[in-house]
């Protein structure tokens, strides 16, 4: 070959290396004949037309462009400059030229490697970076943590060796104040319907009468009866004498329509704010809203572990804020933003995801709403979240370590922060048990292989701790086996500490009392009790274990709860009058007080019910008989033989007796 020749290949390849790949292959110093090729002949008669002039102005020789070292194998895979494979080199790994590459470097018809282009749709460059994955071979220190330090006793803030009904602990949530603002705000309601032209029958409500609809309520989640009606239907196959012993249907359906949380003025004026910065969306649940908050922050405090989470509370309504989640098993609803101990499940602190917020801090909704729920001035010191990769950043977690609270959770590989070094990663073909781990400055990224690759991000843990978990793992015969395989520290604690949230999800859902409503404000009203009750029943579990004591399950406690909620209104029902007869007292006339008995013979008169129940053989009373009314009535006097009314608002069992129609 001839000295012109070579030397006029030699200035093209140059002048073809500074449009695109240039920066590389001068680096590398090498560039072969056979592989770079012009895109268009556009460009290859271009440079033909510079390489005369520039080669007649030049005295170089092969020595220009001698290359200093071989180009490695890696950096001709990335330019695809050769379709040969090659044994990996140790600089490989650090590679850089993935990054350098303009789009119009890359020949058309050519696609990268499956590997880069798993790396790059998961948002991992391939820069070079002098941090280093490390294996389990290498040992990791252990991270200075702060002390705990919480400013009360973890644990109910009651007093611990008393014992407290279910209804007591109830009313630490629904305490009285706040049932007189829902009756005061629903008999509120009722009357501007009334007076706005709505019929329907309606008697102010009172106190005792609204728990009773609450242990209706209550007593709904227990049997759950696929509609509201069936728990007053007469079918024999319900049979179901509780829900009309405490509130006939008709008061039960004008309670549900009339009910109302907040002040109907204040409410008027929030409207007339609506398109404005001082329009609260959240306005028509504030009073009961804040409330439940300020009762589950005082009567108990958390343990150390704490979990973050969202809530779905199911709802079809339409109205702005409603959320789509399609990861969750209530897929449409209102969400919630939960803190719960991780190790009784209580919820502490939560609020409503109402859309975007002027108060938004710029940092995110994950950060903002993780700052808002650890409320620190009341929790103290050196408590450890936990929480999944939607909340999870290098940001969130150096801030709350500033605040000496430590912090754990699953992370994005594509979170802005993660460490972008490829250099000894997990590849994606690991086995089960296979880990990673890299700590930058006071935070730990760890990798580790399970059916999947799992990335976790914490400030309190040691990379590796000898611990394992028990995996089903295929044998090099293709067998499937039991086997013990390690696992990372933060890890196996977010695997035991996460599940706050998820368990009090869990309790509410066994005897969910949402009811279906038009009404978005009514379905909090009812989520609201849920976590009343189930707040209460974790309390009351507290404080047997302290006492050494067994606790009632949950349902055994919702039943005491409803029987003790009805009891208010038969207490309140109670006049100061003389004792009221029952089937085993039988009633001392009023007329002679000298008489022990309403009957002159020795057979008292004993109420008894035509049928088997309240619901079959009913008969005309004939006390309302006299008085012009038709009522009907399942029991009768069994002396007389005369059907009698005998309810407590309607007693003509005892009228009858006192006023001696019997002797007549």
């Amino acid at each position: 070959m001839s000295v012109d020749t070579m030397a006029s290949r030699k200035d093209r390849a140059s002048r073809k290396l500074r449009f695109g790949v240039n920066p590389v292959l001068e680096e590398l110093g090498c560039v072969k004949d056979n592989e770079l090729c012009s895109s268009n002949e556009e460009s290859e008669a271009e440079n033909d037309e510079e390489e005369e002039t520039d080669f007649e102005d030049s005295d170089s020789s092969d020595e220009e462009w001698e290359p200093e070292s071989e180009p490695t194998p890696k950096k001709q895979r990335l330019l695809f400059i050769s379709p040969t494979s090659t044994p990996r080199t140790p600089r490989t790994p650090t590679s850089c030229a993935g990054d350098s590459l303009s789009p119009l470097s890359t020949p058309k018809g050519r696609s990268h490697s499956p590997r880069v282009r798993k790396r790059s749709a998961s948002g991992r460059s391939v820069e070079s970076d002098t941090d280093t994955w490390n294996d389990v071979s290498v040992e990791d220190e252990d991270p200075v943590l702060p002390n705990f330090h919480p400013k009360r006793t973890p644990g109910p803030q009651l007093v611990m060796d008393r014992v407290y009904s279910p209804l007591q602990l109830f009313q630490l949530f629904f305490p009285t104040s706040v049932i007189d603002t829902i009756v005061t705000n629903t008999n509120s309601y009722a009357k501007m319907r009334s007076e706005a032209g709505k019929k329907f029958p309606w008697v102010p409500v009172k106190a005792h009468e609204m728990y009773s609809f609450i242990a209706l309520v209550i007593y709904m989640g227990i049997l759950g009866a696929k509609h509201i009606l069936d728990y007053w239907s007469g079918k024999h196959i319900y049979s179901l004498p509780f829900p009309k012993s405490v509130m006939s249907r008709s008061r039960f359906q004008a309670i549900t329509w009339n009910l109302h949380l907040c002040n109907l003025k204040d409410d008027r004026a929030n409207a007339l704010k609506k398109g404005t910065r001082d329009h609260d969306r959240l306005f028509k649940i504030k009073p009961l809203y804040t409330d439940i908050i300020e009762a589950c922050k005082t009567h108990f405090h958390p343990n150390r572990q704490l979990s973050v989470d969202e809530r779905m509370v199911a709802s079809r309504a339409r109205i702005s804020f409603k959320q789509y989640m399609k990861d969750k098993p209530t897929k449409w609803g209102y969400k919630l933003f939960v803190l719960a101990d991780s190790a009784c499940a209580y919820t502490w602190n939560f609020f409503v995801y109402e859309g975007k917020s002027s108060l938004a801090t710029g940092k995110g909704l994950s950060y903002d709403s993780v700052i808002r729920l650890l409320d620190l001035s009341l929790l103290g010191k050196g408590y450890q979240v936990f929480m999944d990769n939607f909340y999870t950043s290098p940001g969130l977690l150096l801030d709350l370590l500033d605040k000496k609270t430590l912090a754990c959770g699953t992370i994005r590989s594509n979170q802005q922060g993660f460490p972008r070094t490829m250099t000894n990663d997990l590849s994606l073909r690991a086995q089960k048990g296979s880990m990673r781990w890299l700590r930058k400055g006071k935070l730990l990224f760890v990798r580790w292989m399970d059916s999947r690759v799992v990335s976790m991000c914490s400030t309190m843990h040691k990379a590796y701790d000898g611990s394992t978990i028990t995996r089903r793992v295929r044998n090099p015969k293709g067998e499937w086996e039991i086997r013990q395989i390690p696992i990372p520290t933060a890890t196996k604690d977010y695997n035991k500490y996460m599940g706050g949230v998820d368990l009090s999800d869990a309790l509410i859902g066994y005897y969910n009392v949402l009811h279906k409503t038009q009404k978005w404000y009514k379905t909090f009203f009812f989520h609201f009790i849920d976590i009343a009750v189930v707040n209460s029943f974790i309390l009351h579990q507290q404080l047997c274990k302290s006492q050494n004591k067994s606790h009632l399950t949950q349902k055994e406690y919702r039943e005491t709860l409803v029987s003790e909620l009805v009891s208010i209104a038969t207490l309140s029902n109670a006049s100061p009058a003389p004792k009221k007869s029952t089937s085993c007292d039988p009633e001392p006339s009023t007329s002679n007080p000298n008489k022990t008995n309403v009957d002159s013979t020795n057979e008292p008169c004993w109420p008894e019910y035509y049928g088997s129940d309240a619901t079959s053989g009913r008969r005309v009373c004939v006390f309302c008989k006299l008085s012009g009314l038709k009522v009907k009535t399942p029991v009768y006097c069994s002396k007389c033989s005369v059907a009698l009314c005998f309810v407590p608002s309607r007693n003509c069992f005892r009228k009858w007796h006192a006023e001696k129609h019997n002797e007549k």
